[in-house]
């Protein structure tokens, strides 16, 4: 193995060098998070300078060397099977019971599920890959406005089309999940510590963190974030001299292909690292007078290739067919509250869902949840390896991002405190008020992790190199580590059984009645309460339209047209809104001729070739209502109540008659 040297100003000397010693004991931690040969620690108030070693110091310090990236040993394949394993345990609920669906976000799951068909119909057809009318039809989902996974639907499409939307759902969410540890692992092992058993820690902790476990449940998108070590490692890598084309485009290609996984993980990403550089910079401004010039010059490289790449994509996303400008106010307002910090979450083994409901909007949003273990171990790690800029900055990054979760207003324990957050003077900015400001504080899991392997290397280091104190540093550690993890080890998913895809769709039956010109209209109309239709849709690659869905989509108020705000389903028309309210449990009102005529409107509108209504709660009611609405009543088949509605749509003149329903 060999390792470019670097000289006393940090630029490279071009040389292959194998160091004997690697500075790591105090001030040096900060030097292995950025991958150079050296001490940067803070130092005040003499000026930052680049630590020179003694010999004896060199003979107190432990030998370090990379490990290679190939090199894989049997511990590197038990660390990396450990993590498949537990990603296992947590998802196992869903690949014992193939006929359940998430307990506490089975909207989400209908939705990614319909987001794979779509990839799969993009490699087998050809469509479109960043608008589709499969749903919502006429007016379509901005597929770019939306987390359309492009980027893990599309190699999934073998999967997908062999077992189903369903099966495929739970490869991405296990895989998601198995991927993220192994890379966290390489990266932080091959990178930033020298203990496997570090490197371990800190990628268990960032993969099944509270915060992941809680969007397992739902977003599989939010814990696909394999991609992130390799974003940090390559973005330090740009102040290698001499590589600035290299570097900038591999750079490039991750942040290309996160994009496609989930903006809005690149965008924290983005912004955390931003102000880590940026702090380092300064810090080691006189030390290394040339690197950042370097790192500028790979930077440029990374935008204009990323900016190229996805200029279009992103166009679509702002100003393409059903784009929306931010999320709705209600969302905006979504904060972490102070008292989850030190809670614990419901999918961890010391939780409690009663508490963790009081202080989460959902299950789906826990982001928070760090125990007061991890939290004073958090914070003692700071303080024990403060001389480090590296942690020290981390640490302020943290606490950055934990002010941002906590939203507009400040909450605490359920109370608003009346006291603004940050984040009231930034929810409005553009880009910024698509965010869900809770989700800040989902990015603090990587800081803690990455500490957190720091602090177990440097425990190591003490106990090699101060063999007096080693066994009060091994027990220190060890029972810290045992204290903060245990808690907030995860429990596995909660499922319940879904209602299955009726045999009226399985079957092929429902191409009698939709085609190219005519859609399936589902009573109710499919939103986040009601997501099966969605699973129809999957169910049958996408030959089926539907109308309604569950997405982000524009808001279409008559009565305020320039709001462009982000809803969760398509905009209110008479008849969904009469069978929503009839679903609710409200009384069926009088329906009159005004209704019916407006009822046939919105059929038209749909291009409506069947409405389906299959047994649910309230079904009779929202039978009768429906019957009511277009005249006469429906035909039981392949389990669900069918109207054909061709002759009304297709004939302009066609009208509808009152009925006598009793």
């Amino acid at each position: 193995m060999t390792i470019t040297g670097f000289d006393s100003t940090g630029q490279s000397t071009g040389e292959n060098v194998l160091p004997p010693r690697q500075a790591t004991a105090d001030v040096d931690l900060d030097a292995e998070l950025i991958a150079l040969e050296g001490d940067v620690g803070v130092r005040a108030p003499a000026a930052v300078t680049p630590t020179v070693e003694t010999t004896d110091e060199q003979e107190i310090r432990p030998a370090r060397r990379r490990l290679p990236w190939r090199a894989l040993t049997w511990r590197d394949v038990c660390a990396i099977g450990s993590f498949l394993a537990v990603a296992l345990f947590v998802t196992a609920p869903l690949w014992l019971n193939l006929d359940h669906e998430l307990r506490d976000d089975p909207q989400d799951q209908a939705f990614f599920e319909w987001m794979l068909a779509h990839g799969a119909r993009v490699l087998t057809d050809g469509v479109y890959p960043f608008f589709s009318d499969r749903m919502n039809y006429p007016d379509g989902v901005n597929m770019m406005a939306n987390t359309s996974v492009l980027a893990v639907s599309l190699p999934l499409t073998p999967i997908t089309l062999l077992f189903g939307p369903h099966v495929s759902f739970n490869v991405f969410l296990t895989g998601a999940l198995a991927l993220t540890g192994t890379s966290w692992y390489l990266v932080l092992s091959r990178r930033f510590v020298a203990s496997r058993l570090a490197a371990w820690v800190g990628a268990l902790f960032c993969t099944f963190a509270p915060s992941m476990i809680s969007h397992a449940g739902g977003h599989p998108n939010i814990v696909s974030q394999f991609l992130v070590p390799l974003i940090i490692w390559r973005t330090l890598e740009l102040r290698t001299p001499r590589r600035a084309m290299r570097n900038g485009l591999i750079l490039a290609g991750l942040l290309i292909w996160q994009a496609f996984i989930n903006l809005e993980i690149l965008f924290m990403t983005a912004v955390g690292l931003g102000i880590f550089c940026v702090f380092m910079a300064v810090i080691r401004r006189k030390a290394y007078r040339g690197e950042v010039l370097t790192f500028v010059r790979a930077l440029g490289v990374t935008a204009a290739a990323t900016l190229a790449a996805l200029a279009y994509p992103l166009s679509v996303q702002f100003f393409g067919p059903q784009s929306y400008a931010g999320l709705a106010e209600f969302v905006r307002n979504f904060g972490a509250d102070l008292g989850s910090f030190t809670a614990y979450a419901s999918r961890s083994a010391a939780g409690n869902s009663a508490v963790a409901a009081g202080l989460a909007q959902n299950p789906a949003e826990e982001n928070a949840f760090f125990g007061w273990g991890m939290v004073v171990l958090f914070f003692g790690l700071i303080l024990w390896m403060r001389r480090s800029a590296a942690v020290v900055i981390l640490g302020g990054i943290a606490v950055f991002f934990a002010a941002m979760s906590l939203g507009p207003r400040i909450y605490l324990n359920g109370v608003n405190t009346g006291v603004p957050g940050i984040w009231s003077i930034l929810h409005s900015v553009p880009v910024l008020d698509s965010a869900v400001p809770t989700r800040w504080a989902m990015a603090i899991a990587p800081m803690v992790g990455i500490v957190l392997a720091l602090g177990v290397q440097r425990a190591f280091d003490m106990v090699r190199t101060q063999p007096q104190s080693r066994g009060p540093v091994r027990v220190a550690m060890i029972t810290a580590v045992a204290m903060a993890l245990v808690p907030l080890a995860p429990t596995p998913l909660q499922t319940t059984l879904m209602d299955p895809v009726p045999e009226f769709v399985t079957s092929g039956a429902w191409k009698q009645f939709a085609d190219e010109d005519h859609t399936v209209v589902a009573l109710p109309l499919p939103d986040s309460s009601y997501p099966d239709p969605l699973r129809w849709t999957a169910y049958t690659g996408h030959e089926m339209r539907i109308a309604g869905g569950y997405a982000l989509l524009p808001n279409q108020d008559p009565r305020n047209p320039d709001d462009r705000t982000a809803i969760f389903s398509p905009p209110w028309r008479p008849t969904s809104g009469l069978i929503t309210s009839v679903r609710q449990g409200n009384p069926i009102p009088e329906i009159d001729d005004t209704r019916r005529e407006m009822a046939l409107a919105d059929l038209r509108f749909w291009q409506a070739g069947v409405v389906v209504l299959t047994p649910q709660p309230r079904d009779i009611e929202m039978l009768r209502t429906f019957s009511e609405l277009i005249g006469f009543r429906p035909t039981w088949t392949g389990g669900v109540w069918m109207w054909d509605v061709r002759a009304l749509v297709d004939n302009p003149d066609a009208k509808v008659t009152a009925i006598g329903m009793k």
